[in-house]
This record gives C-alpha cells, structure tokens and sequence, in this order.
C-alpha cells in the first residue's frame, strides 16, 4: 500500500515536471508572462480523452493532444502579440478563464459533470494498467522531453529565446524576426502542456473543468517559481517540493474542509520561503520581472 503511495506521488511529480518545463520554457527562457498554461494542460487533457473513448488508439491521441493545445498556443500568441508584460498576463489570463468557460458549457466535454471512465493507455496491445507500469510510460517521456529542452535552450534558437527576454528591442535591430521566436516558443510550451494533460487524463481516469482551473494554475507558476526561472533542472526541483511537501499534512488527522486550504497555506509558505532564501529560485537565473 505504501509502495503504490510513493509511485502514484512519482508518477505525480513526472507530470507536472513535464508541466512546469514546459511553461518555464515560455515564462523564464523567453520572457512571455503567460497565465494561460493551465488552458493547453485542459485542452490536452479533454482532446487525448475524447479521443481515445471514441476508438482512436492511444497513441494518436497523445499526439494529437500536444498538437491541439500547441494551435492554442500559436493562437493565443496571434491575438495577444502586442502586449507585453502585464497586459499580456491579464490577456492569458483571460484565455485560461475561457478555456474553462468553454469545457464547463461545451455539451461533448459534459459540462461539469467531466469525462469518468478514461481507458488506460494502451499501446502495441499492452494495457498500462498498473501504477508502476504508467510511473515508467511516464518517466520515458519526462525524460524524453528534458533531453528535447535541454538541446533548445542550449541551442542558438534557445540563446535568441534568451535575448529576446532581455532585450527585444535590440534583436529586431539585428534583423530578427521576434514575433516568429514568440510564435515557436509558445507553440512548443504548450504542445508539452497538452502532453502532461494526455499522460494525467489517462492517469487519474476522470477530469472535470474544476481540474484545470485556478487552482491548478497557482500550483504550476510556484513550482517554476521555486524551481527557478530558466532552469529546467529547477523545474524538475520545484515540481518534488512543491508535490512532496504538502502531502506531510496526510499523515495528520485534519478533516477534509481543513486539508485543502492547509495545503494551499503551504504552498505560499513555501514560496515565500525560498524567494526569501533565494530571490530568483533554487536554480533561477532571472529574476521574475
């Protein structure tokens, strides 16, 4: 029993390490204050799940997840690519809120009652069935993905992510064509959101709009808070903190109307203990301006 605890909280931890990568890619190596990521995770989510219940395998779904929530992505860049800093968070903001909006009332996403009774991957005809068999689907991709953000960043494509961060204005001078970087930076952030919402669909085998809303976006910015801004190691950091941490509180008696707002405590406890600690994260190397 404890062992099938610590490999659910595992497979947990992988998730949204996939998750925070891929939003730190957007917010830390490029720069783009998007509040919308939680938006791609749902969208994945929804499209993997419908998908799959209606007889397309598993694999094709996954994929089509990612691609999905990365049209939303480029969407998103389309309508909001001439405001920035703030405005542009306001502007995400309000997709996420949309997003929600449209699965809460959308009939084929079922409203608020969600989507139960999400198969198990399957692929090549093998069933993922048991937890541990998921913790390795889960930790292949993870990995795989990692290796995929640790080549871009430290590419030239990753270095002009980086310029463009710190000085836009100097890059178009150089010729370069900024909106086109935002474009790619954002469409391949939330391809990998619609990944993670594939792999925690089929996981947790039933989601709801209540699943990706504004909970679920204040935990994903604290674990690239803490993990560090442009960090993918602080990424994966931040998700084992900001995960393992609150679940001490299962070990106390606490009924379930004191459970959740104790963690949410925590989670601002935490955050505000490492920014006191260290201002930029474990492992940042920007400062969140």
């Amino acid at each position: 029993m404890i062992a099938n605890y610590f490999i659910h909280i595992l497979i947990l931890v992988g998730i949204y390490s996939i998750l925070s990568v891929s939003l730190n890619l957007a917010l830390g190596y490029t720069g783009l204050l998007n509040l919308g990521h939680v938006a791609f995770f749902g969208v994945g989510a929804y499209v993997s799940a419908l998908l799959n219940m209606v007889g397309v395998p598993f694999i094709i779904s996954f994929l089509a997840a990612g691609v999905v929530a990365g049209a939303f992505g480029l969407f998103l860049i389309y309508v909001s690519k001439k405001l920035k800093g703030d405005y542009l968070a306001l502007a995400t903001l309000g997709f996420a809120f949309i997003v929600y909006s449209l699965l809460l009332n959308l009939k084929f996403t079922r409203g608020p009652l969600g989507i139960p009774g999400i198969p198990k991957p399957e692929i090549f005809g093998i069933v993922i069935s048991s937890n541990l068999s998921y913790l390795i689907l889960v930790l292949v991709i993870g990995v795989l993905t990692f290796l995929f953000f640790n080549k871009v960043v430290k590419s030239s494509f990753g270095k002009m992510l980086g310029a463009l961060r710190d000085d836009e204005l100097n890059l178009r001078v150089l010729g370069k064509n900024t909106t086109k970087l935002k474009y790619y930076s954002m469409g391949i952030s939330a391809f990998f959101a619609g990944i993670a919402g594939s792999l925690f669909a089929h996981y947790i085998t039933y989601i709801d709009p209540s699943s990706f809303y504004m909970s679920e976006l204040i935990l994903i910015v604290t674990i690239v808070i803490i993990g560090g801004l442009a960090s993918i190691e602080g990424s994966l950091i931040g998700a084992f903190i900001v995960i393992l941490i609150p679940e001490v509180l299962r070990f106390f008696a606490l009924p379930s109307s004191i459970l959740g707002p104790m963690r949410q405590i925590f989670y601002a406890l935490v955050l505000i203990g490492v920014l006191w600690w260290r201002p930029k994260g474990i492992l940042g190397k920007v400062d969140l301006q």
